[in-house]
């Protein structure tokens, strides 16, 4: 299954992606196909494997008719992963440590599909990453490595948008990470089911149509089940958490010379067997 969350004429929802367009598995003429008024609190029902059952109805609303919210607008929490590729270890410089190296993203830096990628008045060095998003469909703590695949319901595109000279403030990444517009993510979510082998999945970031980025997921440092063992010891993960699993090698800061996204470029993040999310750029004034 695709599934999306969306915002029509004012009202919040999600729904199921199919050819045509978007079946609403939320808000329908006052009632609600499901209780959950969330993506979020649905993956975390009872009634998340029945959304298929939907997969041949019309659709409700095209596709482009909507206004595509993140994947998840309201995550309990937003992991993010750094240097987890060794081609981007490698051009940064640093060294490859033992354990993850994890900073936090916040939900309201988030946007979804064909929203724009805001570039801060603050900063001239507004740089695309392309990673894949993990989305956690059973919660846990201390999940073990061997079972951390079945925690999860879905895989989707994300754009780490990253304002370099921001987040070179201090040696922590997260002011850099969190600005206002930054993080694309969408545009929607395939469920783990619809994916055979994760690993082989390949992740390509274009900036007006240029390939900038491409490698595959079995190029991870730490791997996906690696991933939600390590973050699930620290605190329980639960449904709707999202853990984007790091950006590899290719990045505008490290390029020669330094190419940074500008206002009216064009960046989008395509992952197999997933999408292709696409965000225009638009400089803050």
């Amino acid at each position: 299954m695709k599934l999306c969350s969306f915002t029509k004429d004012g009202t919040s929802s999600y729904g199921l992606v199919v050819n045509a367009g978007i079946i609403d598995l939320g808000i329908i003429d006052l009632g609600r196909r499901f209780d959950a008024p969330t993506l979020r609190g649905f993956l975390a029902s009872d009634d998340f494997a029945a959304a298929a059952k939907y997969n041949s109805s019309d659709a409700d609303y095209a596709f482009d008719d909507v206004n595509h919210d993140p994947v998840i607008p309201n995550p309990d929490k937003i992991i993010c992963v750094g240097l987890n590729y060794h081609a981007h270890i490698a051009e940064t410089g640093r060294e490859e440590t033992p354990n993850p190296v994890l900073f936090a993203r916040y939900a309201g830096s988030q946007i979804g599909h064909n929203q724009p990628l805001i570039k801060p008045l603050e900063s001239g060095k507004f740089d695309y990453e392309g990673e894949v998003a993990v989305i956690i469909g059973k919660g846990g703590r201390r999940i073990r490595e061997q079972e951390a695949l079945d925690h999860v319901a879905g895989y989707a595109c994300y754009n780490d948008g990253s304002v370099r000279d921001w987040q070179k403030h201090t040696h922590q990444f997260l002011p850099g990470k969190t600005f206002a517009g930054t993080g694309g993510f969408g545009p929607w979510m395939v469920t783990a089911d619809e994916i055979e082998d994760h690993t082989k999945m390949r992740l390509q970031t274009r900036l007006n149509g240029q390939t900038m980025q491409d490698t595959t997921l079995d190029m991870l440092v730490c791997s996906i089940p690696r991933l939600i063992a390590y973050c699930s010891t620290i605190l329980p993960l639960v449904p709707g958490d999202v853990i984007v699993s790091g950006t590899p090698g290719g990045v505008g800061a490290r390029r020669n010379p330094p190419l940074f996204m500008k206002d009216g470029d064009v960046c989008e993040i395509e992952v197999s067997g997933v999408g292709v999310l696409s965000n225009p750029v638009v400089a803050e004034v």
